[in-house]
């Protein structure tokens, strides 16, 4: 189905597009893959809009793709999806700021941090990596549906496999709190939520995307041993195989997701190495697993989440 696969970089799949007139924004986009992202469609053409909690630093990775794309259409806002009012806040001001998103690339995260609440008094995890972006693609959706590619981008991960999502406890309120369960429980939460919300999108395609196994400051939680006994359970369930990837080979299944016309009409599924992946409930080295896929778990979970955040979904 594609001509890209897990080497392929953000260059490469974006090769034959032209994104002028395009608006791309992109939570996260202060650095790693979301600003990679941004850069990549900065130099096709594309507005960007960079939102992440820390001005200075979307200041820094504004210039950086101003100067590298020759594109003064980089614009930033803040938002911290770890506070509902802030979320509010930006929703309100890119309503003021900008006329139309086409594509919403939901790329920010926290992964395995140590045992903590929103500024609402979630569960760290789960309340920035889903409930954080449920928000804001709520009020960024008006904005959407102006745009005209009607692409959204939720970032999740394959570890997905390690747990799905506790409906009756999100919050670890009473079971011990372990950082990768909690992880997987949120970026399994990212796969239901694509599945439910593009259910009822009509003309938006809304995809989950696992970009790989990749360097960031994703991982600024992690210590030495928890590094180290990742790398050695991914290599061991990879039979020793496992590479890095580049950070423009992580963030190009984004782009993929983000522009590719072979996928259109396609949503609600969940893409790895610029594919999208197989149901798989055994394999520990791709493919989606059927939980995250359940339609009745992500109706259960939309309805949790809206009440969660006090706010009905204005699809």
């Amino acid at each position: 189905m594609s001509e890209f696969d897990a080497q392929s970089t953000t260059d490469q799949v974006l090769a034959a597009h032209d994104l002028s007139g395009q608006t791309a924004f992109i939570t996260g986009g202060a650095s790693g893959l979301g600003q990679e992202t941004a850069r990549a469609m900065a130099a096709k053409g594309a507005h960007v809009v960079l939102a992440a909690r820390d001005q200075s630093k979307l200041d820094e990775a504004a210039a950086a793709i101003r100067a590298e794309t020759g594109s003064e259409l980089v614009e930033t806002i803040r938002v911290d999806l770890a506070s509902l009012d802030s979320v509010r806040q930006c929703g309100a001001e890119a309503k003021e700021r900008f006329e139309k998103i086409d594509l919403l690339i939901n790329n920010a995260g926290v992964m395995a941090c140590p045992k903590g609440q929103t500024a609402d008094g979630f569960e760290m995890q789960f309340g920035t990596n889903h409930l954080g972006h449920f928000a804001l693609t709520n009020q960024l959706l008006p904005l959407v549906k102006k745009g005209a590619a009607k692409r959204i981008v939720n970032l999740s991960s394959r570890a997905h496999h390690s747990d799905g999502v506790h409906l009756d406890d999100v919050n670890f309120d009473n079971r011990e709190y372990e950082p990768w369960a909690s992880y997987g429980q949120s970026k399994t939460a990212n796969v239901l939520f694509s599945v439910a919300l593009n259910k009822r999108l009509d003309d938006i395609n809304v995809f989950a995307v696992h970009p790989g196994g990749i360097q960031t400051n994703l991982g600024r939680h992690l210590t030495e041993e928890m590094t180290a006994n990742l790398i050695k359970r991914i290599q061991e369930s990879s039979g020793g195989n496992f590479v890095f990837k580049t950070i423009p080979q992580g963030a190009a299944t984004s782009c993929w997701a983000a522009t590719a016309p072979e996928i259109a009409g396609k949503g609600g599924t969940y893409l790895e190495d610029c594919h999208i992946a197989e149901t798989d409930d055994e394999d520990p080295n791709g493919g989606v697993r059927s939980y995250a896929l359940d339609e009745d778990t992500a109706e259960a979970l939309w309805s949790l989440s809206e009440e969660m955040i006090g706010e009905t979904f204005a699809v």
